[in-house]
């Protein structure tokens, strides 16, 4: 019997993108560390032999600096995906027209630098709104990967703001950064947004603990492993065990930190987690992987979304409410 599939994905967000982010002065310079990072998660990832789907940035593909390591990951086989063109996590503030131009402008020269036209979106700091669906509805993607189904939202945008040096209007702005306490009780499978026109929309969560509903993606095994990394494995088997129970097949979220250190970006230093070394990082990395490929088969997110569809093994109920 063949295992079910967990879809693994990378917001491919760059080191302007952070800076942007925690209120950095300097990030408008837009200071890159894809000539670092590329080479490095590409080697990890061939040594597992593992294809994943990179979530890119728009902002970046427009820099011919960052084309050769752009093009470097569709030429090794991972999926593409849109991560929206300017990374503002206030995306859910954006009107139709204003969403309709981001979209396209992160879409068209994602595509014409990598040579993969993107199907799916995720927002930054998993930003969405009732718009942003419509559009990529209308633009034909085949799904959104935006939601964070946890009730710890709230805790971890105090903890942003307390370690950020934002400004007033541009803690309002992010108010809403990492959703609300009630985001924790929407669908953790796979399923369908129905919105205006009778079009619908695939939605992929990022996979949080069933029932609890608190996040097991990297960056959070990570932080644990820092007290012990036998409690990680505890956690993360505990992880598994749930989804497995609720017959939950995951969606497992990367970020380039996880996975690279302060000793090789020391300009991020400030960032947490970045005093953990590259190695040890990619070392817990490895744990993870060869773990989780114990109970499922590793996928990117269109092969993924490419067998709930065809195999029409969706078992949640359509979405309706105000969307419709």
């Amino acid at each position: 019997m063949s295992k079910p599939f967990l879809s693994l994905s990378l917001d491919m967000d760059n080191q302007w993108s952070y800076m942007k982010i925690h209120g950095e002065e300097g990030w408008k310079e837009y200071p890159s560390y894809l000539d670092i990072f590329v080479p490095h998660v590409l080697q990890v990832l061939d040594e597992l032999k593992l294809k994943i789907t990179f979530f890119i940035v728009g902002q970046d593909a427009a820099f011919e600096r960052n084309h050769k390591y752009l093009k470097n990951i569709a030429d090794a086989g991972h999926d593409i995906a849109n991560h929206s063109f300017k990374h503002e996590t206030w995306l859910h503030l954006y009107t139709k027209d204003e969403m309709r131009q981001e979209i396209d402008k992160a879409h068209d020269i994602i595509k014409e630098v990598t040579g993969k036209e993107p199907i799916g979106f995720r927002g930054p700091g998993f930003s969405w709104s009732a718009t942003l669906l419509e559009v990529l509805a209308e633009k034909g993607y085949a799904y959104d990967a935006s939601t964070l189904p946890t009730v710890i939202g709230p805790l971890a945008r105090l903890y942003y703001f307390h370690t950020s040096n934002l400004s007033k209007k541009e803690r309002e702005d992010r108010k809403e950064i990492f959703g609300k306490f009630s985001d924790g009780f929407r669908k953790l499978k796979p399923y369908f947004w129905k919105l205006k026109h009778d079009k619908k929309l695939l939605e992929l969560p990022v996979t949080t603990m069933p029932f609890f509903r608190i996040p097991f993606h990297l960056s959070y095994l990570l932080y644990i492993s820092t007290i012990s990394t036998h409690l990680m494995m505890l956690y993360l088997n505990f992880a598994i065990l749930l989804c497995k129970l609720t017959r939950t097949q995951p969606s497992f979220l990367l970020h380039p930190l996880d996975l690279i250190g302060g000793d090789q970006i020391s300009s991020l230093a400030f960032f947490p987690g970045m005093n953990i070394s590259s190695d040890r990082k990619v070392f817990i990395f490895k744990k993870v992987m060869n773990r989780l490929a114990k109970h499922y088969t590793l996928v990117d997110m269109n092969t993924h979304v490419a067998a709930i569809l065809n195999k029409n093994s969706l078992k949640s109920v359509i979405i309706n409410g105000s969307f419709s």
